[in-house]
């Protein structure tokens, strides 16, 4: 039994999840035009290398400080259903479905959110979820902090090993499916 790893945006759905989600956050009034353009300088600034995903990742989930976990969960449901379910590449069904077949183990490692990973490991039948999760306090408030590391880049890299060594797989026996530069850590390790 292997381990095939699969990225979520522009792999198995056709576009980057999070540009939507800050699109419909906006037209809904969740977010300011500000807080909007802000996030749009953040990724401009990583694509021209002023800054690190990893900052950036950490800034976003900073921004979340205070406010109530379930309203978001509710609402990446409805957007998941609205926006994202539409999206799922043919060819990343039949990719995952070989997998299956051969009895490796189907595993999402994306930097989305555990909201939306968790929605689309249940949809596709993933046996596990190595993403980007928010700290929540006791009553139910994201606390600005992420839960463990950074799913971006070297942290993917490090989620993907813990995995594959709890699973017993040598990462150079393992798959991974992506489209992004940012996962060239991982693609390194990988068979």
């Amino acid at each position: 039994m292997a381990v095939a790893f699969f990225d979520l945006d522009k792999t198995l759905i056709s576009v980057n999840s999070g540009s939507l989600w800050v699109r419909r956050e906006l037209e809904l009034g969740h977010i300011t035009r500000l807080q909007a353009l802000r996030a749009s300088l953040w990724i401009a600034r990583y694509h021209l290398g002023f800054v690190s995903m990893q900052d950036a990742v950490a800034r976003a989930i900073a921004q979340l400080a205070g406010s109530l976990a379930r309203p978001i969960q509710e609402r990446t449901a409805l957007f998941y259903e609205e926006m994202v379910r539409p999206l799922y590449r043919p060819g990343a069904r039949l990719a995952l479905e070989e997998h299956r077949r051969a009895g490796d183990r189907l595993v999402l490692l994306t930097s989305s959110s555990g909201y939306l990973s968790e929605l689309v490991a249940r949809e596709l039948r993933l046996d596990a979820v190595l993403c980007n999760r928010f700290e929540v306090d006791g009553e139910g408030r994201h606390t600005g902090r992420p839960l463990g590391v950074i799913c971006f880049g070297e942290g993917k890299r490090t989620l993907a090993e813990a995995y594959s060594r709890e699973a017993g797989v040598p990462l150079s026996a393992c798959a991974f499916y992506t489209d992004s530069y940012s996962d060239l850590p991982v693609m390194e390790v990988v068979g």
